[in-house]
């Protein structure tokens, strides 16, 4: 059984790390003004809840296992995406959100070193 948690856990992180290194080249377009907010929120909005989900489908499954180690190195970035989709109500990005959020960027770095 830990070889099949172990194996979903693996699986479900490279994906996540697909999907936050496609968020930063996204960003990185819309920083250099190759996209615009609109077309750039549209894109990461279809991410949002998948990215959600991965992350505490995987902690969640690290403490139904037994596996107390590395759900403790899970719960910080899965109660951050947790409290930052549920904060302001909506899990949509949208172009004013978007700019004024300066801490954005440094913590979705973040959340790639995770």
């Amino acid at each position: 059984m830990e070889a099949v948690v172990f194996l979903f856990s693996l699986l479900d992180c490279c994906a996540l790390i697909f999907l936050s290194v496609y968020f930063i080249i996204t960003l990185s377009d819309l920083e250099c003004d190759y996209i615009n907010a609109r077309s750039c929120c549209s894109k990461l909005n279809k991410w949002v809840i998948p990215e959600l989900t991965g992350h505490t489908i995987v902690t969640v499954l690290m403490l139904a296992s037994l596996h107390w180690f590395i759900f403790l190195l899970n719960l910080p970035v899965a109660t951050w995406n947790i409290y930052r989709n549920t904060q302001s109500g909506t899990v949509k990005v949208t172009h004013e959100r978007s700019h004024d959020q300066a801490w954005f960027l440094p913590a979705l770095f973040l959340h790639v070193s995770l």
